[in-house]
């Protein structure tokens, strides 16, 4: 079996506040023995206005961000998801919303930029992440030489309402292999969080038989935004293994080789599918 950590942060405009946050929650994480742990989106920087991110944004590969998750990888000996951090586009006024899976050694192993962008408005509360955002362009998965090894799928946060995508992560990447566990690092408004986090977690758990880890910010930001936090541990049968509600903390669980097998085989819906990735193309 393979620990796993969901960190939940209530991150603020102050970048070195952030680390030091996630520094001490990484520590944690490691002290409980989990092996693979993911930060949430944006735990680097909830700053005051939506601009705040182009001026902390890093090219890629380079900067004092990505080198406090190449550090923590390293020190602790982690399978590390970076949650998500602003990195420079070709595209002047727009950052990638980029997650970053780190190996032990600190070594940047796959990068995901977020594909699906936020758009909200009830009248009341309204909210564009494309204003400064850049949408990603494919689908990220890769596989962790833990001990079993795990085929781990990457997504943040507004992603999880694209069931194609979470298929596509299992079905639509060169190797043809399920994955074992979908990382989703979020920062999901207190709003549709209520309404919609625990449903669309566990469906995706449900639908794809693996676990599911959802780090996430949870609580009241400096900023005046709330988010809803429930950071979690999903296992392939939709029952939730770890939460953290709100304020900072580490939800920590296990990924069970045996629970997995003993899912696909008892209700083998993986292999009754009849529909493929293209439109009216059978499997």
């Amino acid at each position: 079996m393979t620990r796993i950590a969901a960190i939940q942060m209530v991150s603020t405009p102050d970048v070195q506040r952030n680390l030091a946050d996630a520094a001490e929650l990484l520590a944690r994480a490691a002290g409980q023995g989990a092996r693979v742990a993911g930060l949430p989106e944006y735990f680097c920087l909830i700053g005051r206005r939506d601009e705040d991110k182009l001026t902390h944004a890093e090219p890629p590969g380079r900067g004092p961000i990505q080198d406090f998750l190449r550090e923590q990888a390293q020190r602790h000996g982690l399978w590390l998801i970076g949650g998500t951090i602003p990195v420079a586009s070709p595209e002047q006024g727009r950052v990638f919303n980029r997650s970053l899976l780190l190996n032990p050694q600190g070594e940047v192993v796959a990068q995901y930029d977020k594909l699906h962008l936020f758009r909200y408005n009830n009248g009341r509360e309204a909210y564009d992440e494309a204003r400064v955002l850049k949408e990603g362009s494919q689908a990220v998965a890769a596989t962790l030489a833990t001990e079993p090894e795990l085929r781990l799928g990457l997504s943040v946060c507004y992603d999880l309402r694209f069931p194609e995508l979470f298929r596509s992560l299992s079905f639509g990447q060169p190797d043809e292999r399920p994955c074992d566990l979908l990382a989703v690092p979020s920062a999901f408004t207190h709003t549709t969080g209520q309404a919609h986090w625990d449903v669309l977690l566990r469906a995706r758990a449900i639908e794809n038989q693996c676990y599911v880890m959802a780090p996430a910010q949870g609580g009241l930001h400096e900023n005046g935004r709330r988010t809803w936090g429930h950071s979690v541990v999903i296992d392939p049968w939709g029952a939730v293994l770890a939460c953290v509600q709100e304020g900072p903390g580490v939800a920590v669980a296990e990924v069970d080789a045996m629970r997995l097998a003993a899912v696909r085989q008892e209700l083998p819906a993986l292999q009754h599918r009849r529909l493929g990735l293209v439109p009216g193309q059978a499997c």
